[in-house]
């Protein structure tokens, strides 16, 4: 788990939560869990479980005993202190951990488990930034880490707008799948200090395929707004020559 990973921004992921109730209709994460899920092993249950491995001879855990439930892999939390050389690290690419159905004990233990592993960066993703807002209020965001939010349309980017009630956090914004044009002055919406974009990738039937400009229109705002932004490898033969992947940290 989580030493190989095919999103670009990031070395590895790290899945101590998975599970999503969001409902998205373009989720990869969902078809990957239903697609090795364990659906008719164990009853599903109908609200977030810690999933406790039987320990058998010659048995692993299973990754998705829920199928694409909530589900906290407590056992997973000391992979991150047993990888010495330091990483980049997307924390939940299978899960929304700042869903609010996720109790902030959950969150706690993740994040005590980066406490005791500090050669690494974390990044978080989530579609409800204001759990962070929450967390900040009570002291329980910690400040070293990347906190990033999820807005496919432009409506979506006031998703994090009162970013004087979190401050001094990393925050950056993912366009992904990028579903619609922005217009101009789109970046005055959002306190990001990086922009990641990238397109729907699947075969969903009513798939958005990104116009060329859609993309030119944000590095154009990215580049008058001074952020860094980076193209996922969905977008690069679109892109051609301008392709850009640049990140807010010294590579």
């Amino acid at each position: 788990m989580g030493s190989k990973t095919k999103i670009d921004w990031c070395d590895s992921t790290w899945n101590p939560v998975t599970g999503c109730m969001h409902g998205c209709e373009y989720c990869y994460a969902r078809r990957i869990a239903e697609r090795f899920g364990t659906h008719n092993k164990y009853e599903r249950p109908y609200e977030p479980v810690l999933y406790v491995p039987i320990r058998r001879v010659r048995t692993e855990a299973e990754p998705y005993p829920y199928g694409f439930m909530p589900t906290f892999h407590r056992y997973r939390l000391g992979e991150p202190a047993r990888w010495t050389k330091p990483r980049t690290i997307f924390v939940c690419s299978m899960a929304d951990l700042f869903g609010e159905w996720v109790p902030d004990s959950w969150i706690e233990d993740i994040f005590d488990a980066c406490e005791n592993a500090p050669q690494h960066r974390y990044l978080f993703l989530t579609k409800n930034p204001k759990r962070y807002i929450e967390l900040a209020k009570k002291g329980k965001l910690p400040r070293q880490h990347w906190y990033g939010y999820s807005a496919t349309r432009e409506d979506q980017l006031w998703r994090f707008h009162h970013a004087d009630e979190c401050p001094c956090i990393n925050l950056f914004v993912s366009i992904e799948p990028i579903l619609e044009p922005m217009r101009p002055g789109f970046s005055t919406h959002t306190p990001a200090d990086w922009v990641i974009i990238g397109a729907e990738t699947g075969h969903r039937n009513g798939k958005v395929v990104p116009e060329k400009k859609w993309i030119d229109d944000i590095l154009m705002e990215c580049q008058y707004s001074g952020r860094p932004i980076f193209m996922k490898e969905s977008l690069r033969s679109l892109m051609g020559d301008g392709f850009r992947q640049e990140f807010p940290w010294e590579v």
